[in-house]
């Protein structure tokens, strides 16, 4: 008892010394690994010059560069277009900090004005641009921040508003080093006058070409030494990235020949009336079928994959294989069930009318904030626009001819050009629905105020061609998809080879399966598409973690349903090509270069005739040959003969020369030297042009390569 009461008169001091020893623990877990926080992965997805890219930055703009994209654009697409802007803005940036170069807050005003200066919210009461009127308008942004604000009708936050000045003040400073960088490029008189010589200066030659199939391939093939000699001295083109090779095997998750034949019943068993029980009136009751209901609609919404069309349809718009046969359907009729791409389809045949096959219209056309391809320029509301629409027409139903004079309001330039008409369009055409509907539901004349979701238009129906039967259809489509009992059996199929290679080798248990094999190479740290595979970025991202090997083996889900399994066979660090790798590229060139050797030791003649007899070749002729187009007859594009050439004199006979095609040895019969002309300076004019219009590209690239670039983005992604 004595013990206890000590511990209760003390609990406080234990309470106290417990809690601190708990919090020690904690600090020094989060102090040795603070990966409970960061997973152990840096913040950081990029290093340029010493300037850090935020990796929850890069996310951000990651993804508000897919919002805008949609479905046009993968994820690593995206990433990498991103990676790209902020690489180039980052390596500027740090270029102009070493310059001193900046954008003052004036010129940054200057910058603002010549892009959003027109906008009404920044103009006084003369139309003129108010910088007063700017800073009021940021400072409410500021204030009011995160919610938005409107800029000429389209919505516009802070952080976007900094965005678009940091954008702007990039730009500047971009253009300005380029434009210090261009005024530096010149081109002087004499470089003029050599491109006239090249251009202008021509020579005829004799020449014997000893081509290099003369030395078998056998004497020369390369060892690994000399391949290693020679990627050596070419270190830069050899030099590659990181990259893995694979191979694999898919397991797709098809429907069954069993599995097409149930969907077919069940399409089948939808055509019909079915009896049902009824759980509420605890009674049977008749559910009508595709044949007899009415509500086309409401059947389809409940049991088909495609949802109702309320639209009239031109025979020119079905499959050409089906046509004919809808057509010649009645109403009510069903023509199916049939298979369509993955589905089977019955068709019933709804309605039949009577349409122009083609129209002839003209439109003006008021948007509204918020309708389809409004710009910023676009400041009515959906009510105003439609007052405006309405009073247009009034004019227009006064005198026709006023319709011209009125087009200057309509936002559709295309048409405004042809005095608003939109020629001859048939009934398949891209028109929002509202549009065709009207033109081709009323009498020639017509004119009237129609809303789509591009605006108000003032259609005039101009003309019509011949009558053409439309048709409306309901689809009932059934998708052909595998079974469960078919994805299981994918699924232990998948399971015993995983199974099997576990002991024997992956190639070989493949092949005693009669599975098709897919190998790859080559594949790099960022890449997303593996040949024969489509898109897999997972795939490509496991076969550069740190500790994968090669041998490892893992499975995958297809995003279409099934497995592939895949192995990797190679692992090839950043740094210069493997000697395996690099023979297939070097292998031509090392054998010109050996068999040249060879050549070289044989020759013993020094000149044309006694070199052509010995080596069994000809003495053949090149007549007005140019630097600008280095071409000899009879031995294809020689650019290193060609310029030799032009090194000699009259009569002069050339040493053997190691060629594109073989190994040669030329005389210069004449050269005729370039006329001389008055001034050379259109020539420095064309060539410093030619090195301006690069200077951008050729620039940025330099400064790439010479930036100190660290690029985590594999990391993430």
């Amino acid at each position: 008892m004595a013990i206890l009461n000590k511990i209760r008169q003390r609990s406080m001091v234990l309470i106290v010394v417990i809690a601190m020893a708990l919090f020690a623990f904690v600090l020094t877990d989060l102090f040795k690994n603070s990966s409970m926080f960061s997973n152990g992965q840096t913040t950081v997805i990029g290093e340029v010059n010493g300037v850090s890219i935020s990796q929850a930055d890069f996310a951000q703009k990651v993804e508000n560069r897919q919002r805008q994209m949609g479905p046009n654009g993968s994820a690593t697409q995206v990433m990498n277009a991103i990676w790209d802007q902020e690489l180039r803005s980052a390596i500027f940036l740090s270029t102009a900090n070493e310059l001193g170069l900046q954008v003052e807050r004036d010129q940054l005003i200057d910058l603002i004005e010549q892009s959003v200066g027109s906008y009404d919210e920044f103009l006084d009461e003369n139309g003129l641009f108010s910088k007063a009127k700017l800073n009021e308008f940021i400072s409410n942004l500021k204030q009011i921040s995160p919610e938005v604000s409107f800029l000429s009708g389209t919505p516009i936050d802070y952080n976007a508003w900094t965005t678009f000045e940091k954008n702007l003040a990039q730009g500047a400073l971009q253009t300005a080093y380029f434009n210090l960088v261009a005024s530096g490029i010149y081109a002087t008189l004499n470089e003029g006058m050599i491109a006239h010589q090249a251009e202008s200066e021509v020579a005829n030659i004799k020449f014997v070409q000893i081509p290099f199939s003369t030395v078998a391939d056998s004497l020369v093939e390369p060892t690994n030494a000399d391949v290693k000699t020679f990627i050596t001295k070419h270190e830069k083109e050899y030099t590659v990235d990181a990259s893995r090779g694979l191979q694999f095997v898919v397991f797709d998750e098809k429907p069954s020949p069993s599995d097409e034949a149930q969907v077919k019943t069940n399409l089948m068993t939808l055509l019909e009336n079915r009896e049902v029980f009824n759980e509420a009136s605890q009674s049977q009751e008749t559910l009508l079928g595709f044949k007899n209901t009415s509500d086309n609609a409401a059947f389809l919404a409940a049991n088909s994959a495609f949802a109702y069309n309320d639209q009239f349809l031109s025979k020119d718009g079905l499959p050409t294989n089906l046509a004919d046969s809808i057509y010649a359907l009645e109403v009510d009729e069903i023509y199916g069930p049939y298979k369509q791409d993955n589905f089977y389809i019955a068709t019933k045949l709804v309605e039949v009318t009577q349409k122009p096959d083609s129209v002839k219209v003209r439109h003006i056309l008021i948007p509204f904030i918020g309708s389809q391809r409004a710009d910023a320029s676009v400041t009515k509301t959906e009510a105003e626009a439609k007052v405006t629409a309405d009073s247009i027409l009034t004019l227009i139903k006064t005198k026709r001819s006023k319709f011209t004079d009125l087009l200057s309001l309509s936002s559709d330039l295309v048409s405004n050009e042809k005095e608003g008409i939109i020629d001859w369009f048939d009934y398949n055409a891209g028109m929002a629905q509202e549009f065709k509907d009207f033109s081709f539901d009323n009498a020639i004349g017509t004119i009237d105020v129609v809303r789509t979701d591009f605006g108000y238009h003032i259609i005039e129906v101009l003309d019509q061609g011949n009558s053409q039967k439309l048709v409306k259809l309901a689809n009932l489509a059934l998708p052909i998809e595998p079974s469960e009992e078919t994805i299981d059996a994918v699924f232990n199929t998948t399971s015993k080879f995983e199974i099997a290679i576990e002991k024997e080798d992956f190639a070989k248990v493949a092949k005693d399966n009669d599975y098709t094999l897919r190998p790859v190479s080559g594949l790099r740290a960022l890449d997303e598409n593996i040949p024969g595979l489509g898109i897999q970025r997972a795939v490509v991202k496991w076969a550069f973690e740190k500790n994968s090997k090669v041998g490892d083996v893992r499975r995958f889900n297809l995003n279409s349903g099934g497995y592939v399994v895949a192995q990797i066979t190679e692992v090839n660090e950043a740094g210069l090509m493997s000697l395996d790798k690099a023979i297939v590229r070097a292998r031509a060139q090392i054998l010109k270069d050996k068999k040249t050797e060879i050549i070289r030791n044989r020759v013993l003649a020094q000149s044309l005739e006694p070199l052509a007899s010995a080596e069994g070749q000809t003495v053949k002729t090149a007549t007005e040959i140019r630097m600008t187009n280095p071409v000899l007859t009879g031995a294809g594009r020689e650019p290193k003969i060609v310029g030799v050439a032009f090194g000699l004199n009259d009569g002069e006979t050339s040493g053997l020369i190691q060629g594109e095609n073989g190994v040669y040895m030329i005389q210069v019969v004449k050269k005729t030297p370039a006329p001389s002309i008055a001034s050379y300076l259109s020539f420095a004019t064309r060539i410093r042009q030619a090195r301006v219009g690069n200077v951008n590209t050729q620039v940025f690239n330099a400064l790439k390569e010479a930036a100190d670039i660290e690029d985590n983005r594999s990391d993430f992604y």
